[in-house]
């Protein structure tokens, strides 16, 4: 069985456990948290988290853990048996995970974490962020999942992950970018949280956070 290690914090961990859940992998749950020490970087060469753990050694990094997992698990269609549409869901998930999460993260340490960012680093963010969102409004098609009215994989990757630039960005700038734009991400989260798997993972989440609090 596939071991999936890392902790439900990480919007990218929460990714392939989305994966897994909403296409009926078998899994289980390893609490590991980023770290460079020999541990966990013998399975993660970074240190980071996700990692998957199976019969032929260790696989890190979100994307190319679903590649895995479509190719290992072809029944389950992870990726559409369509190639342009499978092509364009892989273009969406990268402009998601790219061109949007990756350059708001260095918002972060100031929006969520209570740290302070630069005066040009804030303004540089909101120049690459701002053509990046205008270039993901125009693949995007909300209809009302991203490549219309079939859920696909390209949506968990913007159920994790819009949120974050959302609120990222209302938190630095005072306005949030995506709705500014006319993506109305919090309807589009909304859709897909009827689905268990959506409900399974923002509850461990909900979870970890609450504990951690506590502690």
């Amino acid at each position: 069985m596939i071991k999936l290690c890392g902790y439900a914090l990480s919007n990218y961990y929460n990714k392939v456990k989305f994966a897994l859940l909403e296409y009926g992998i078998p899994f289980e749950e390893v609490f590991v948290e980023p770290a460079q020490d020999e541990t966990v970087l013998a399975h993660s060469p970074l240190g980071k988290v996700p990692y998957i753990q199976t019969d032929d050694g260790d696989l890190c990094e979100s994307q190319a853990i679903l590649e895995y997992l479509a190719a290992r698990y072809p029944d389950k269609a992870i990726f559409s048996r369509d190639p342009w549409e499978a092509a364009k869901e892989r273009e969406l998930i990268t402009f998601i995970d790219l061109h949007l999460e990756l350059v708001a993260r260095d918002l972060y340490k100031e929006a969520f974490f209570g740290g302070k960012i630069s005066d040009g680093t804030r303004a540089l963010i909101e120049k690459r962020l701002t053509r990046h969102v205008a270039g993901f409004k125009r693949l995007a098609l909300f209809g009302p999942f991203l490549r219309g009215e079939r859920f696909s994989v390209a949506d968990v990757a913007g159920y994790l992950n819009l949120p974050l630039v959302g609120m990222a960005t209302q938190a630095i700038y005072g306005r949030d970018f995506l709705l500014d734009a006319g993506i109305d991400w919090k309807s589009y989260v909304k859709a897909i949280n009827g689905r268990p798997a959506a409900q399974r993972v923002t509850g461990d989440r909900k979870a970890y956070i609450a504990s951690t609090q506590a502690g």
